[in-house]
């Protein structure tokens, strides 16, 4: 009877020694996974500290080859300089990224360098200028040095209007637009015509089906074009000889400011130069400045923009000549006016603030001026009367 009281107490005993070495194994089992999962984590961590030290010391070597090869290209070929300090500017920051990374590597970040996103954002930043200059037939040598002198031709209509030749024409016709909203042309056979005292007897009338607005018209190879009178920014191509209307196009975000403060009835200017047609205007998140478009006029299609640093403040006028943007600015009272800012969109000159380019022997402001690259000259329209200035230039 006592053996089997003694067996009976036993059994608890037996039972708790079991338990808590089965607890023990499982701890262990668990401080061992622990163990494993850790030093699997250390390899990890190490191997990626070592792939960012490969990456760092890989891109360093790749700029330092871009660096050189960009260089030795910038000696070669002057008219890609431009390009090769902005390219030169981008790799300069790119390394100062890298070197910032590499002071930082206890962080235990791991990153990939993609080397082959820099060379494909280099080869679009080259195909874009290749692409722009194949568009623009980039053969202009020359660039705007003086204003020569100045000859008014006529003094007929009111404050506001334009007058111009077709350059695209072998004709020597003389078109004459009267007024900030209108819809009759009046074309002359020559400027011998034109001049004379009834002028107005002997000239063409040309009704348009829809009336203008502003003084930013352009004549070009047959067709006037023109910001359609009560519309935002619709601009119309008018068939000259037929007397209808051939095409039509709308420019973003233009019309909701005038293209220059001081000439508040255009807000739209269009213009010619040796390489086709252009818009110009402003708009109020670019702060005012000026905004430059390239127009198919076959197409009537934008080609490409471009956000100027020519300001629209206390500017009259602006034209287009070899690619390069000239704004004229005068004073609110009226002055000498004067081409304050310059933009050529290929980069071969910097945007110039202050060329101090002046108009000469006159006083007042200018409705329009249009650059005829024909003829090499400007046509203008101030206070009513009409003004031929020749030009000076010089080589880029």
């Amino acid at each position: 009877m006592v053996a089997l009281q003694v067996h009976f107490l036993l059994i608890p005993s037996l039972l708790s020694i079991m338990g808590a070495a089965e607890y023990m194994m499982q701890d262990a089992a668990l401080l061992s996974y622990i163990d494993q999962r850790f030093l699997s984590l250390e390899k990890r961590l190490g191997k990626c500290n070592q792939d960012v030290l490969e990456y760092v010391d890989e891109f360093r070597e790749f700029s330092q080859a871009v660096l050189s090869r960009l260089a030795r290209l910038g000696t070669d070929k002057a008219e890609l300089k431009g390009e090769v300090e902005n390219l030169l500017r981008r790799v300069e920051h790119a390394q100062r990224d890298i070197d910032y990374f590499g002071s930082v590597m206890d962080s235990n970040a791991c990153v990939e360098v993609h080397e082959d996103l820099l060379k494909q954002q280099l080869l679009e930043e080259a195909e874009e200028r290749k692409r722009l200059k194949l568009m623009l037939n980039a053969s202009c040598d020359h660039m705007l040095a003086g204003i020569r002198s100045l000859k008014v031709v006529k003094k007929t209509g009111g404050k506001h209007g334009s007058w111009m030749k077709d350059p695209g024409k072998k004709h020597a016709k003389i078109y004459l637009l009267s007024g900030s909203v209108n819809n009759v042309i009046l074309e002359f056979a020559n400027i011998m015509a034109f001049m004379e005292n009834n002028q107005t007897l002997k000239a063409r009338r040309v009704p348009l089906p829809l009336p203008w607005e502003g003084t930013g018209h352009i004549i070009y190879q047959g067709f006037l074009f023109y910001h359609r009178h009560g519309s935002l920014n619709e601009i119309v191509k008018f068939n000259i000889q037929r007397r209808n209307i051939a095409d039509q196009m709308l420019l973003p975000g233009a019309g909701r400011i005038p293209a220059y403060q001081l000439s508040p009835q255009t807000k739209i200017d269009l213009a010619l130069d040796e390489q086709g047609l252009w818009a110009l205007h402003a708009e109020p998140e670019t702060g005012g400045n000026i905004v430059l478009t390239k127009i198919n006029p076959a197409a009537m299609a934008v080609e490409h923009s471009w956000d100027t640093p020519c300001s629209s403040r206390d500017a009259e006028a602006a034209f287009m000549a070899c690619n390069t943007l000239h704004v004229v600015y005068n004073s609110p009272s009226g002055g000498s006016s004067r081409i304050q800012c310059v933009y050529d969109v290929l980069g071969a000159l910097n945007a110039h603030t202050n060329p101090g380019l002046h108009f000469p022997k006159r006083q007042g402001g200018h409705s329009t001026i249009h650059y005829n690259p024909k003829e090499k000259q400007l046509f203008a329209w101030g206070d009513g009367s009409q003004i031929i200035y020749k030009l000076h230039t010089e080589q880029k």
